[in-house]
């Protein structure tokens, strides 16, 4: 099997009916939704695991994909992939890497399974070393205790999930330490670092999981000094 990594081109608007001026009504499957502000945005955010067998629009997937490749790139480095896995069988293999069947034999439903879509998040370190060995950056300190490859990856993330709730959708994350094998599966090279998998669908049940009862943890802003 061939998988490819994959860049999307990006048509502006990036986000359709709630960050742009056009206040009209979107269909999201069979619920029509009006648009919602930014802070609206960011309070619908949640990690889902449920999902419903319905299919994601392939313009809604178009504009997702898109949006999470617009975050912050060092030096323009360009250093963030993704892996689209649509087909079902593909899906199947990364619930059985994940462990899904004791997942579900605690009582929780199958989440990657049952997912219409993964996206892979993958970054390219040799893009940022080859980026900042170029003329133009020849100055610039390459001593780099957190790598600009995690903090693009970290953006591209963030950008995925809002995007996939601002077209109705839900998302959830599973971190690549419960993936083992996913790149020898995927056939990604080893130059290439996946970071996770994030699934994508309608939502079965949004309600947020055990975890969402521990409340904000306070004193996390500082001001002047820690």
């Amino acid at each position: 099997m061939s998988t490819k990594l994959i860049s999307v081109r990006v048509d502006p608007p990036l986000f359709r009916g709630e960050l742009s001026p056009n206040k009209a009504r979107r269909s999201i499957g069979p619920v029509q939704v009006p648009p919602m502000s930014f802070s609206d945005l960011l309070r619908r955010r949640r990690m889902v695991r449920d999902y419903q067998e319905q299919p994601v629009e392939a313009d809604k997937l178009d504009r997702i994909l898109s949006a999470a490749l617009r975050g912050p790139s060092a030096g323009h480095s360009q250093g963030v992939s993704l892996v689209l896995l649509q087909q079902a069988a593909n899906r199947l293999r990364m619930a059985r890497l994940a462990g899904e069947d004791e997942w579900v034999a605690r009582g929780y439903p199958a989440w990657l399974s049952r997912a219409p879509l993964h996206v892979v998040l993958c970054a390219e370190p040799q893009c940022y070393l080859q980026r900042y060995a170029e003329a133009d950056k020849a100055a610039a300190n390459h001593q780099w205790p957190v790598p600009y490859w995690y903090v693009d990856a970290g953006c591209a993330l963030m950008l995925l999930l809002l995007a996939a709730a601002d077209e109705g959708l839900a998302a959830g994350f599973q971190g690549i330490h419960n993936l083992p094998g996913l790149g020898a599966a995927l056939e990604i090279p080893d130059q290439v670092e996946p970071i996770g998998l994030v699934t994508l669908g309608y939502a079965a049940n949004r309600k947020g999981g055990h975890s969402v009862a521990r409340g904000p943890r306070p004193g996390r802003i500082h001001f002047e000094q820690w």
